[in-house]
């Protein structure tokens, strides 16, 4: 099975092009900038796994791949405005230099292109990656307005925290696998033990991304370390802590969340309770949870374990990253 970095690097020879016309570069140029800027890759390298795990990787895989590095793009730079994140991969944010209308088409721009790849598949394919792809991406808009409504909301309960996140993050990393396996012909059944793995593995990646914007290095993290906390986010951290502070430390946190996020002293004093509290200790318990229920539906995928390996190795990267 083919590793990581070489499909990272197979996808990038793929992907590594001008994606869109160069009139009026106002719009496009922005774009090109921000995919250039690339990230992990992990998603259209899910999707190669996906359909590696069942045979060689097709052609179409890659075309389903750009597909869902576009979408997933396209997410980013929508989310960054309605986050209002200066931030990105250690790089200013497209609205930051651009504005806000030109991010907005931008964001729109690239959704349209990720159709253009996914119309380049076999046509025998077409119906089932499309249904899955729409029904993906209506998901997430769903998660990213339950993660507004949030902000909103005094109180979030843990289970409708994990129903946000499934939707907003895990969706998207397991029908990225599904998508490849779905154009190698796997049975329905590999097919739905393939989505759960990423589901699983998607809500693990989440809490750890949680636990990065809190307590990650911001020169490896690549954003705003403690952004969350400055925009009053109800993460996975924030919201264990609220079921777990008592007395005078309960009430100092309601009281920082209702600060402005100009506070200098908040992300500091947040933290300090999260660790009084071992939110931090909580959260890695979290993700190893996650992390066994994603690897037991992959024990029942019907391949070798030598093809399932590549898997595993990426499972274990997401949720020991850095960055």
């Amino acid at each position: 099975m083919t590793g990581i970095e070489t499909l990272q690097q197979s996808f990038e020879s793929y992907f590594n092009h001008r994606h869109f016309p160069s009139f009026p570069a106002t719009l496009y140029d922005p774009l090109e900038e921000f995919l250039s800027n690339s990230g992990k890759r992990i998603r259209p390298v899910l999707c190669l796994m996906g359909n590696e795990l069942f045979g060689e990787i097709k052609p179409d895989a890659y075309h389903l791949a750009a597909a869902v590095e576009l979408f997933h793009n396209f997410t980013l730079v929508h989310d960054d405005i309605m986050d209002k994140a200066p931030l990105r991969r250690g790089k200013p944010t497209v609205h930051a230099v651009h504005g806000e209308p030109t991010a907005l088409l931008g964001g729109d721009a690239m959704m349209v292109v990720a159709y253009d790849y996914l119309n380049k598949i076999d046509p025998s394919f077409l119906k089932k990656t499309l249904h899955l792809f729409n029904k993906t991406a209506k998901e997430v808009c769903e998660g990213q307005q339950l993660d507004m409504d949030f902000e909103m909301q005094d109180q979030v309960q843990l289970d409708q925290y994990l129903t946000m996140i499934e939707l907003k993050t895990s969706v998207l990393l397991a029908s990225s696998l599904q998508l490849g396996a779905i154009i190698d012909g796997a049975s329905d059944g590999n097919q739905q033990h393939l989505y759960e793995f990423g589901r699983n593995l998607g809500i693990a990646f989440q809490v750890q991304d949680d636990y990065l914007d809190a307590f990650g290095d911001p020169s490896k993290f690549g954003k705003q370390v403690g952004g969350d906390i400055q925009s009053n986010k109800k993460t996975f951290l924030m919201i264990h802590a609220l079921e777990t502070a008592k007395g005078d430390m309960l009430t100092e946190l309601h009281q920082l969340m209702k600060q402005e996020d100009k506070d200098k002293d908040k992300v500091e004093k947040v933290l300090a309770i999260y660790r009084a509290c071992g939110i931090d200790l909580w959260a890695n318990a979290l993700k190893e949870q996650y992390l066994e229920k994603a690897f037991l539906h992959l024990e029942e995928i019907a391949v070798s374990k030598e093809r399932k390996a590549s898997l595993v190795e990426l499972a274990h990267y997401l949720i020991k990253r850095d960055k």
